[in-house]
């Protein structure tokens, strides 16, 4: 069963980490080299459609995580679960803290409204979900580390 659950956490984080890694270096490379109006207005339609989905799948690998650490709390490697599973906790405060309020107001644009440091406030976005990625990318590390 552990074993089970382990692969679960595994396949959701990993799932979980391709999105946002192709946001990062995919999606968002291919917005931005479309003219203005069509980048902010693609990627204000990808923050409403990623940002109704990705607070479930954060909190969701976070609760994955911590149920694996608590039922496997005596076996080898928990030590790499409960450290994955503190970087899913700086990954959903990053998002709540940093991301998501620029998200919020980024989604909602349009080229009538948006205010006169949108790509200012994009290009943070950019750099605090760059680092978003790479702490994830380091969850997903452990958590496979842990189980092989």
């Amino acid at each position: 069963m552990l074993s089970a659950l382990a692969v679960l956490t595994i396949v959701v984080v990993g799932v979980m980490v391709g999105v946002e890694f192709a946001v990062a270096f995919v999606i968002n490379p291919i917005l931005n080299a479309l003219p203005e109006d069509s980048a902010q207005l693609g990627r204000a339609h990808g923050g409403r459609m990623l940002g109704a989905l990705m607070p479930f799948w954060y909190v969701g690998s976070l609760v994955l995580s911590a149920v694996w650490a608590i039922a496997g709390w005596h076996r080898p490697g928990v030590v790499l679960v409960v450290i994955a599973a503190a970087l899913l906790i700086v990954s959903v405060l990053m998002s709540v803290l940093l991301l998501v309020p620029i998200n919020n107001r980024s989604k909602t644009w349009t080229a009538e409204n948006r205010p006169a440091d949108w790509k200012e406030q994009q290009n943070r976005w950019d750099r605090y979900h760059y680092v978003r990625v790479a702490v994830i990318i380091a969850a997903f590390t452990l958590l496979a580390a842990a189980h092989a």
